[in-house]
């Protein structure tokens, strides 16, 4: 008998990757120029494109804006809009290669207590441990703080006997709660006059992003994007069961924990620059299951498209709706996220 996953990726056209691919490609770009042009100072879209194009082509336009202008354009928003796209692209991908190993349609880093783990990292290096390796310090802790929780996942499923779908989300909720407090003794812990920086990663938000610090998230996204993307078939056989993928010679019980580090890896990284964000993993792949079927060769690439595409315009809603301040942008998703979620629970029921 033909499993959904198995039907769903029959039915996906072989030209629907280029077709939904360009779509996105075009989308993101519309959406960074929104971006960069609303906010609590409109900008004009041809002071956008203009600001860019003599950015790339210095000289090539004439410029007609003032100096002011051109920093919140080129030093404020352009690296806030590329971070969003990033972030929301790995998160994304994340969340859709997790659903596969774990075969449970709520897998994603914030319920399995990965983003936890990483704002653990996060809040150790900022408030204890100083930045004694320069702008690594944070990313790294932060994966190492993601792996961890990971590696407690692991341990607690195996522990209770939680080796099916459910309970493994579960006990990702457990580890959560229990890494948020250790999280919570750690700000309590901190110097007073510091702890009001870690906000920002409690609560998500993209307002410390800059040009410099972007090598990190664009390196990790596209180094393990191309991997996962390479075993796609893997994760294809994985979501038919852990014997069929075994029988097709498939290390399973390997290629899941790789699968997990990679995660945490993407999702650590992202922490560290963007705080806690959650249940873009956790959306986004199912819609793009709607439009594409469930064949990871086009659902990875178009569920990077469509996070980055999502997170874009939930920073322009949280920049927006309480302008002049900025509103967290964990707040919007979490809004979105959990309207999602009851709908995802009453389709399945």
């Amino acid at each position: 008998m033909m499993t959904p996953q198995q039907s769903s990726a029959k039915k996906s056209k072989p030209y629907g990757l280029w077709i939904f691919g360009t779509i996105g490609v075009f989308t993101l770009l519309v959406s960074f120029a929104m971006a960069v042009s609303v906010g609590a100072i409109a900008v004009p879209l041809e002071t956008v494109w203009g600001v860019l194009i003599n950015k790339i082509a210095p000289n090539t336009i004439p410029q007609d804006w003032s100096r002011g202008r051109e920093a919140i354009v080129w030093d404020i928003r352009f690296p806030r809009a590329i971070l969003a796209s990033l972030v929301g692209a790995g998160l994304a991908m994340v969340g859709a290669s997790l659903q596969a190993v774990t075969r449970n349609p709520l897998a994603d880093p914030h319920l399995l207590g990965i983003s936890a783990g990483g704002a653990f990292g996060a809040i150790l290096a900022l408030l204890h441990t100083g930045l004694f390796l320069g702008l690594l310090t944070v990313p790294l802790l932060a994966f190492v703080g993601a792996l961890g929780a990971t590696l407690i996942v692991l341990a607690v499923s195996q522990f209770a006997s939680a080796t099916s779908a459910d309970r493994l989300v579960l006990a990702g909720v457990a580890v959560s709660f229990i890494v948020m407090s250790a999280a919570n003794v750690l700000i309590f812990l901190g110097d007073p006059r510091a702890t009001h920086t870690v906000v920002f990663w409690m609560l998500g938000g993209l307002g410390l992003a800059q040009w410099d610090q972007l090598i990190y998230p664009t390196v990790i996204l596209f180094g393990c994007g191309a991997y996962l993307w390479r075993k796609s078939d893997t994760l294809n056989a994985m979501t038919i069961g852990d014997e069929t993928a075994t029988t097709l010679g498939i290390p399973v019980a390997r290629f899941r924990l790789t699968i997990f580090v990679i995660g945490a890896l993407i999702t650590g990284v992202m922490v560290a620059f963007s705080g806690i964000i959650g249940f873009v993993g956790l959306m986004v792949p199912h819609i793009v299951r709607l439009l594409v079927g469930g064949d990871y060769r086009r659902l990875l690439p178009i569920s990077a498209l469509c996070g980055a595409v999502f997170l874009v315009w939930a920073d322009i809603i949280a920049r927006t709706i309480m302008a002049p301040d900025d509103m967290p942008i964990g707040i919007v998703t979490g809004l979105i996220g959990g309207i999602f979620f009851v709908w995802l629970l009453k389709r399945r029921t």
